[in-house]
């Protein structure tokens, strides 16, 4: 119950409890852990005068670029799981890329809000500038199968982030190490897959079809072990699932906003976001869905 002030009026308060800290003079505080001073301090409108509009877009980049990260960490240690034959492992990070995969495709929605006249007042000031230019983008891409060495000429001027391409390139994907561990757990993976050059992008392979054919009718034979591998290839394509809507939404708010206008990067925009949404990461699972149950 509120507590009454000498005047009659309830206080809209509540009381500090004795025992929060509140002297952060030798002790971390929330700020400092966080280093909130400095995160703060990075929306930097360039448009002149300054467009009230600008901070929203720049603040939708960055926690975007802020969950990207997030998203690779967990991918990276979903792939490493598999290369330690820790399957439940693996699991538990991809359900945790899906999570962040929803959070990426709902901020769309408030990036939607701007105008295309709103837009209009700053985007000149982006010059160059864009989206296409994200490194973390291309290397979710990369790590998922999705691989373009061409991609890397655009982070030339940007050592690090050419040097992480460059090593996902150069390293078998998650749908890769997927393929392995089911070749190590007696799944008859042809070894024109397992040998395959990683640094290209995975296409369809027909010679799998079958074999996950094989794994989706299994599993309800009440073999836990084949369970568990299907439940994995439905976790992947959760995980594509989202991706391609991550794309859908893109597509729609850009058209939304500018039409079809060239991108600020030199691509033809929405078209080419358009040709975004043919590619795949794991065509035989969803492939796998024509052939089961076929006479």
């Amino acid at each position: 119950m509120s507590q009454k002030t000498s005047g009659g009026a309830a206080e809209n308060t509540r009381a500090i409890e004795d025992t929060v800290v509140t002297d952060f003079s030798t002790r971390m505080s929330y700020g400092a852990y966080l280093a909130l001073p400095e995160l703060l301090q990075l929306q930097r409108p360039i448009s002149e005068p300054e467009h009230h509009d600008e901070l929203l877009f720049i603040i939708q980049h960055q926690t975007s670029e802020l969950w990207m990260k997030l998203l690779l960490h967990e991918a990276r240690a979903a792939r490493q799981c598999l290369i330690d034959d820790d399957l439940g492992g693996a699991l538990k990070r991809i359900a945790r890329i899906k999570h962040i995969q929803e959070t990426l495709i709902q901020q769309w929605s408030v990036l939607a809000t701007l105008t295309p006249t709103e837009y209009a007042e700053f985007r000149g000031f982006l010059g160059n500038s864009s989206g296409f230019q994200s490194h973390q983008y291309r290397a979710i891409e990369f790590i998922l199968g999705n691989k373009h060495a061409g991609m890397l000429r655009v982070f030339e001027s940007d050592p690090e982030a050419h040097a992480v391409l460059e090593g996902l390139l150069q390293e078998p994907s998650l749908y890769d190490e997927f393929l392995r561990y089911l070749a190590r757990h007696g799944v008859p993976i042809p070894a024109s897959v397992l040998e395959r050059d990683v640094t290209q992008a995975h296409v369809f392979t027909p010679e799998l079809v079958p074999v996950f054919v094989a794994i989706y009718e299994g599993a309800h034979g009440g073999d836990d072990d084949t369970w568990r591998i299907y439940e994995t290839c439905e976790e992947l394509v959760d995980l594509e699932d989202n991706f391609q809507l991550w794309r859908f939404r893109h597509l729609r708010t850009v058209r939304r906003t500018i039409g079809f206008k060239r991108g600020t990067g030199g691509s033809s925009g929405v078209d080419f976001l358009q040709r975004a949404l043919e590619l795949t990461f794991f065509p035989e699972l969803y492939a796998v869905r024509t052939e089961i149950g076929q006479a």
